[in-house]
C-alpha cells in the first residue's frame, strides 16, 4: 500500500493508452451521468430522465468531435450514427441508415408496418439518410408487411444487414404460408375424393413419416411429394389370395359365352378353365394346366414359379393344355400386367397411357407409387397376343424418364 505525506492511501493505476481511452470515453464513463444529478457533468445539466438521455447523446457527439482530430482514433465514429426516438431513447445505426432501418432496429413488427416517417417533426421519404442527433418518429398501419422495393439496393431503403435479413425472412414466411395452404388444399381434395374426410391430417402425416401436417403440406405444395403415395396409403392392398384363387378368363366383348380362342384341355371337352392371377398367361405363351379344387383347370405359364411348385407337390394334378384357335371378330382378350420403373415427373402417367392408346391396347387397371423421385407403375392391359406386347414395351421404354418396362 502506498501512502502520501499525510498518511492517506494513494490509488495508483497502471494502464495502456487504449485502456485509458476506453475507461475515459467508453461505455464505462456513462456512470458519471448518474452521479452528476442536477449538478450536471462536463457542463451538461441533467434535471430529469429525458434531459439525462439528451445529455448522453450530446456527450457521444462531443466525444466524436474530440476524437475526430486524433490520428490514432480517426474513424472511430465514422461508420455509426446516433438518433433519438420520440421518447428520447438513443438508437445506434450504421452511417447512411434510413427511417426503415430505424424502425426495424426498434422492433421488427414496427419495421413491417412502417409506412412513413417524421424527422425532427418534418415528413421525409423512407429512403432519406438520417443524421446524428435527429429525432425520428415512424408512421405505421395496423396490419401489413414490408415492400419488395425495400430489398432493391439501388433505391436505398435499407442499409442495415440485419434489417434486410428481417425483410427477407418476412417474404420467405409468406411464400411458405402459401405453399402450405396449396398443399393442404390438394390433400383435402384427395381425401374428399377418396371418401376419407374423417381421416385426421396429423395422423396421415405421421403415417407418411412427417413430423407434422404442415410439413406434409409443404412438400406437397412444392410438388416434391406425390399424391399417389397418399392414395396408396388410403387404399390398402388387396389381401393375398390363396394359390387356388384365380382370375376367370375374360372373353371377347362380342357376347359369346365360349369363344373359339380359349384354352383347350387335351383329351377333355367342355372343362372349365381359368387363367392364373399370378402369371396371367396369354397366347402364344407356353402353358400348363393344374386341376384346382372346385374351380376347374387353372392355366399357368410354364415358367411360373407357383406352377412349378404345385407340380412338384402334386404331379398327378398337372395336365397338358394348349391355346385354341380364334377367327374373325371373335377374338379373346387376356389381361397382362406390365411393370414400369421411371424417374418421376409431371405428365409421366399420361405419356405412358398414350403409348398404350396409340397401340390400341385397352388399359383396365393402373397402380402407381412414387418414393424419393422414383415411380413404380403397374398397368393391366388387355392383349390378344403377347408377342405384340413386346413391341409395345419397346415403345414405352423410349418415353422420357422411363428406365425399364417389362411384363410381370
Amino acid at each position: 500500500m502506498v501512502r502520501d505525506a499525510a498518511g492517506k492511501p494513494v490509488e495508483v493505476q497502471i494502464r495502456t493508452q487504449a485502456m485509458h481511452d476506453h475507461a475515459e470515453h467508453g461505455v464505462a464513463a456513462h456512470w458519471a451521468y448518474k452521479e452528476a444529478g442536477t449538478k450536471g457533468y462536463a457542463g451538461v445539466t441533467a434535471a430529469g430522465e429525458y434531459d439525462a438521455k439528451i445529455a448522453v447523446l450530446r456527450q457521444l457527439l462531443a466525444w466524436e468531435r474530440d476524437l475526430s482530430g486524433s490520428v490514432q482514433d480517426k474513424g472511430l465514429f465514422d461508420d455509426r450514427i446516433y438518433v433519438l426516438t420520440p421518447d428520447a431513447a438513443v438508437v445506434e445505426l450504421p452511417k447512411g441508415a434510413t427511417p426503415v432501418d430505424f424502425a426495424y432496429t426498434v422492433h421488427t413488427n414496427l419495421g413491417h408496418r412502417c409506412r412513413g416517417a417524421r424527422v425532427d417533426g418534418a415528413m421525409v421519404s423512407l429512403n432519406t439518410p438520417l443524421q446524428n442527433g435527429q429525432t425520428v418518429e415512424i408512421t405505421t398501419v395496423r396490419e401489413g408487411g414490408p415492400s419488395r422495393d425495400w430489398l432493391n439496393a439501388e433505391l436505398g431503403y435499407l442499409v442495415s444487414h440485419r434489417a434486410r435479413a428481417k425483410v427477407r425472412a418476412w417474404f420467405n414466411a409468406q411464400v411458405l404460408h402459401e405453399t402450405v395452404a396449396r398443399g393442404r388444399e390438394a390433400v383435402e381434395k384427395l381425401l374428399q375424393r377418396e371418401g376419407k374426410t374423417a381421416f385426421k391430417l396429423e395422423d396421415l402425416a405421421t403415417q407418411l413419416g412427417f413430423k407434422s401436417a404442415d410439413a406434409l403440406f409443404e412438400v406437397v405444395g412444392k410438388d416434391e411429394f406425390s399424391l399417389r403415395t397418399i392414395e396408396t396409403l388410403l387404399r390398402p392392398p388387396a389381401p393375398v389370395l390363396a394359390p387356388d384363387d384365380y382370375l376367370l378368363l375374360k372373353k371377347s366383348r362380342h357376347g359369346e359365352k365360349t369363344p373359339k380362342g380359349g384354352v383347350l384341355v387335351v383329351g377333355v371337352d367342355s372343362l372349365m378353365t381359368q387363367l392364373a392371377r399370378c402369371c396371367k398367361p396369354a397366347p402364344p405363351d407356353v402353358i400348363g394346366g393344374f386341376v384346382s379344387r372346385g374351380k376347374g383347370v387353372s392355366v399357368h405359364r410354364a415358367d411360373c414359379s407357383n406352377f412349378r411348385e404345385f407340380a412338384a407337390r402334386h404331379a398327378e394334378r398337372v395336365i397338358p393344355v394348349e391355346w385354341g384357335t380364334s377367327s374373325g371378330a371373335e377374338l379373346a382378350v387376356y389381361p397382362v400386367d406390365v411393370a414400369v420403373e421411371a424417374a418421376d415427373r409431371q405428365g409421366l402417367l399420361r405419356d405412358i397411357s398414350e403409348v398404350f392408346a396409340k397401340e390400341k391396347m385397352n388399359v383396365i387397371g393402373v397402380q402407381t407409387q412414387s418414393v424419393k423421385g422414383t415411380a413404380w407403375m403397374t398397368f393391366t392391359v388387355e392383349v390378344q397376343d403377347s408377342a405384340k406386347l413386346a413391341k409395345v414395351l419397346g415403345v414405352v421404354r423410349e418415353v422420357p424418364n422411363v428406365r425399364s418396362a417389362r411384363r410381370r
